[in-house]
């Protein structure tokens, strides 16, 4: 079980780790072990995962959920499988964390009196600048 908040708990069977070979630095250690690690995640259908946190969440996710609703998370960043595998999973526990925290509502607020005779005022000298740029017409 790995926990994420006080409510939700993801089964360990929920998630699949695919290890495959990393790219980048490290010499011939690259070519031999699989240091890479995917992780994937079903967010459609978690039963561990309360309806508006997997709505959230699936907003969230991007480019990183495949058509089918998987949440498909890479990681490399490190030399040692534990390592990304920890890496990996920690990513995700902050992603559906952050899908469960309630999006604050906007409170609606007015420019100040002053904002307003202010901006009125620098747009009546625009207006009087372009009007002095035009050419006078004789009669």
């Amino acid at each position: 079980m790995i926990p994420v908040t006080e409510g939700i708990t993801l089964d360990d069977n929920e998630i699949e780790l695919q290890f495959v070979r990393s790219g980048g630095p490290g010499g011939q250690n690259v070519n031999k072990v699989a240091t890479c690690v995917q992780l994937r995640f079903n967010a459609t259908s978690s039963p561990s995962l309360p309806t508006h946190v997997r709505e959230r969440l699936l907003k969230l996710a991007g480019k990183r959920l495949s058509q089918e609703g998987i949440l498909i998370l890479t990681g490399r960043r490190f030399r040692t499988q534990e390592r990304n595998r920890q890496d990996v999973i920690d990513r995700l526990v902050a992603l559906i964390r952050q899908a469960a925290t309630p999006v604050r509502a906007r409170k609606a607020t007015r420019p100040s009196a002053a904002a307003t005779r202010r901006r009125l005022e620098d747009k009546l000298q625009r207006a009087t600048r372009k009007r002095q740029r035009q050419p006078v017409l004789e009669e």
